[in-house]
């Protein structure tokens, strides 16, 4: 049982509630809390800014998304992930793209319909077709196919292409 001297002692409610009753725990609990926002935000967590249409309706033109770059540390990349990839090397350029090929295959569209290795392939992302003709085409050993998810768009108009494994930064985590 305490005493009054041990009353005397206690933070007050006020003080409990902001600091806790040992401040310099709680100091530490908050630097300790700060320094892996950082490092995430620097390290894991990238937020990228989505420019154009091209993947709309899933990600809107000026909506801000934040790429996991640890997403691929123990699995290389899937079909349907949608990804950022970097332009150059070092550049803070990047696109926001759909994986629809995987290394070794071959990708084509036909009717506006995607065909991988001959097959007719589902992808429930995508809301709008449109008559999109492409002959058949080789992903690379250590390329991936990627394509916005807007294909009501002209296939003049998209950005497209087969960039390399090293390109990709992450996957699209919010």
């Amino acid at each position: 049982m305490g005493t009054n001297a041990d009353a005397a002692h206690e933070p007050s409610l006020l003080t409990r509630v902001l600091i806790g009753r040992k401040p310099k725990r709680t100091l530490v609990r908050i630097a300790i809390l700060v320094a892996v926002a950082f490092l995430g935000r620097a390290f894991v967590l990238l937020p990228v800014k989505v420019e154009g249409p091209s993947m709309s309706p899933t990600y809107l033109d000026h909506s801000i998304h934040i790429i996991n770059r640890l997403a691929y540390l123990f699995h290389e990349p899937q079909r349907g992930d949608a990804v950022a990839i970097r332009l150059l090397a070092g550049g803070h350029v990047m696109y926001l793209k759909r994986i629809i090929g995987l290394p070794g295959e071959t990708v084509a569209f036909h009717h506006g319909q995607l065909y991988i290795n001959g097959q007719l392939q589902e992808e429930r992302y995508v809301m709008s077709r449109s008559d999109w003709e492409h002959k058949a085409e080789a992903v690379g050993p250590d390329q991936y196919y990627v394509v916005g998810d807007n294909r009501g768009m002209a296939w003049e108009e998209h950005e497209k292409g087969r960039p390399t494994r090293d390109r990709i930064v992450g996957k699209v985590f919010l």
